[in-house]
Order: structure tokens, then sequence, then C-alpha cells
């Protein structure tokens, strides 16, 4: 039963993301109404996600996220967790890899919606960059999100945190606070089988500022 409808999901996911990325193309005329179209997309997949295959969402720690811009700074273990901000966030300015605006249609709302498009070769100046992006979306009163592990892992897998979580840290105005999650159990990456379960989201304390590298990271 759930592989079928782990493929009933995907069917109507795929559908749905086709349909609101045409329809939505009139909404590409400014960063608001990209957002909107976004926004409108990623309710549709929580239904979807609920109605086909039994995966809720919980919200924890929402006290711990301050008022202004901040740094949200989540562990990666699904594609979940890049649809859902969109519900959270007024503005959330996602740091992901540059080839993924080369995505059709879909790389057009990425473009549209703000978020910021890193090059991971790009070395140093890939790094300034990055920087002076974040430090825009912080003046703006954005949130910025970034998986500092880079790439999405397995539940209690562990990847190198890259550097670009650090120069955030120490040269952004801005709080930064971590979020765990424990999306691997039931969405899985690389996984076509989606399991019944609440996904929960937490944010936790933010990081106090000033410290050096090692004790931060």
């Amino acid at each position: 039963m759930i592989t079928i409808r782990s493929i009933i999901y995907l069917i109507v996911f795929l559908s749905w993301t086709l349909s609101i990325a045409l329809l939505g193309l009139p909404m590409l005329l400014t960063r608001e109404g990209a957002l909107w179209a976004t926004r409108f997309w990623a309710r549709g997949v929580r239904l979807i996600a609920f109605w086909i295959v039994g995966i809720q969402l919980e919200i924890r720690g929402r006290d711990n996220i301050p008022t202004g811009p901040c740094i949200i700074a989540a562990r990666h273990q699904s594609a979940f967790e890049t649809y859902m901000p969109f519900l959270l966030f007024e503005y959330p300015v996602f740091i992901l890899k540059d080839s993924l605006q080369l995505i059709p249609l879909i790389g057009w709302y990425i473009k549209r919606g703000g978020l910021i498009a890193i090059d991971r070769k790009g070395g140093a100046s890939a790094m300034r960059r990055l920087l002076r992006a974040a430090n825009l979306a912080v003046a703006r009163k954005e949130t910025i999100l970034i998986f500092p592990e880079g790439t999405r892992t397995h539940p209690g897998e562990r990847q190198e945190y890259k550097p670009g979580i650090v120069a955030l840290y120490h040269h952004c105005d801005a709080p930064l606070v971590p979020m765990a999650l424990n999306s691997g159990y039931f969405w899985g990456k690389n996984r076509l089988l989606k399991v019944p379960g609440t996904i929960v989201f937490e944010f936790l304390p933010p990081i106090p500022q000033g410290q050096d590298r090692d004790a931060f990271l």
C-alpha cells in the first residue's frame, strides 16, 4: 500500500508542479508574484503529502526565531525542507547551487524569487558574491536559509560543514538559528517511498555572536 500511495503521490506532485509552473508564468513579472505562486504551490504539496501518503508537519521552537532578519541553518535530509519554508517565512532567501537555475520553468521561479545561487567551484570570488547577496538580504530584513552540509544526508549521517556557513556567521549582522529535522525517516534522500508520519522542524536557540570558528562549528 505504501508503494502504491508513493507512486500516486509522485504522479500528482509532478502534475501539480507542472500546472502551477505554467499557470503561474504571469506572476513572474514581479518578485512578490513569483513568491506568491511558489507559496501557493508549496501549500498544495503539503496537502498532497498529507492526503495521499499521510505525512504531516510539526513546527517546534517558533519562539527561537527572532523578529527581523536572520539566518536559518538547517539539516538537509530530503526535498521536503526545500518546499515548506515558503509557508513559514514571508521572504525566504535560499542559498543553493547555481545549476538549479537551469531547470526548465522551475529555474525561472528560483531566479525571480530572489534566491542566492552559488558556484560551488567558484572559490573566493563565489564566496564574496555570496556575502554581498546575503548582506543585501539582511538589509531588506529577509530570512536567509542555508543547508551547511551542502547536500542531503541520511538520518544519523554527518557531512563536513561547508565554509559558507562560517562566513555568513562572521560577516552578516543577523542572528543564526540552527534548525533540526527528521524528514529523512519519512521522505528520504533519493527515495520513491514516502512513509506516513510527522516531519518535525525544530528551531533551536540562536548561536551567540562572537565565537571563533571551532567553537561555532
